[in-house]
């Protein structure tokens, strides 16, 4: 693959807390940091807990792995105002160039959760079996307008009742037709199509035939503030 000079393929990873954007972040940086030189930013509202255990896995030089504090819901941070994010992937860019790919890890939302195309390129949405069979039918906008949409923890299945391919049937349905993938760490045919997914796209991106997903307009949404109160809101953005 030609190396670009300055701007990478920036691919953004969001999805409810828990469903494993850290893992599959470390799972294409395992797979892919001998084909192409990545970098990652991630998100936290007030932590820098996910850049340090990317760090301690080894994945990638430490460097590479860097972190944004948000202060405020992790939707704002990717859609409404990008601007520490768009800086801490220029910066990466700059320091490390020529990099392929800067991987954008939200912080953990709702299916509201969808990035702004003046941020990332293209986005991988994460739901997990263990978040429930019915998830993938409620749609959204994170589900619905993602690149990728993956079923993430099927080895988990069993254990809490789901039936994952009824699962990716309704996220087909929910997508239109976009590409849905069923994924488990411990399931390799999986992980390599996640491998060829991520390789496919930087091609399709670099050629200049892929169009950034327009969020559209913020879905009214619900978020537990600091004082644990239920807060219910659009942004006006």
């Amino acid at each position: 693959m030609p190396k670009p000079t300055t701007r990478s393929f920036r691919l953004g990873v969001a999805g409810p807390v828990g469903t494993g954007k850290s893992s599959l972040i470390a799972m294409i940086c395992r797979e892919l940091a001998d084909e192409l030189r990545l970098g990652v930013i991630t998100n936290d509202i007030y932590t820098d807990e996910d850049a340090r255990l990317l760090r301690s896995a080894g994945v990638l030089d430490p460097e590479r792995i860097r972190a944004v504090e948000t202060g405020a819901c992790p939707h704002t941070a990717i859609r409404d105002d990008v601007t520490p994010n768009l800086i801490a992937v220029e910066d990466l860019e700059r320091d490390f160039a020529p990099l392929d790919v800067v991987l954008v890890e939200s912080g953990g939302d709702n299916l509201t959760a969808t990035f702004s195309p003046a941020l990332v390129d293209a986005q991988i949405f994460v739901l997990d079996v263990a978040g429930g069979g019915d998830v993938a039918r409620k749609g959204g906008p994170g589900i619905a307008r993602a690149d990728l949409l993956v079923v993430n923890k099927t080895d988990l299945a069993p254990y809490v009742g789901v039936d994952v391919p009824q699962m990716v049937t309704d996220a087909e349905a929910a997508r239109g037709g976009k590409p849905v993938l069923a994924l488990s760490r411990t399931d390799l045919d999986s992980v390599a199509k996640l491998k060829e997914w991520v390789l496919a796209m930087t091609e399709v991106v670099r050629s200049g035939h892929h169009t950034p997903v327009d969020p559209g307009p913020m879905a009214p949404h619900s978020h537990v503030g600091d004082d644990g109160v239920l807060i219910s809101h659009t942004h006006a953005h």
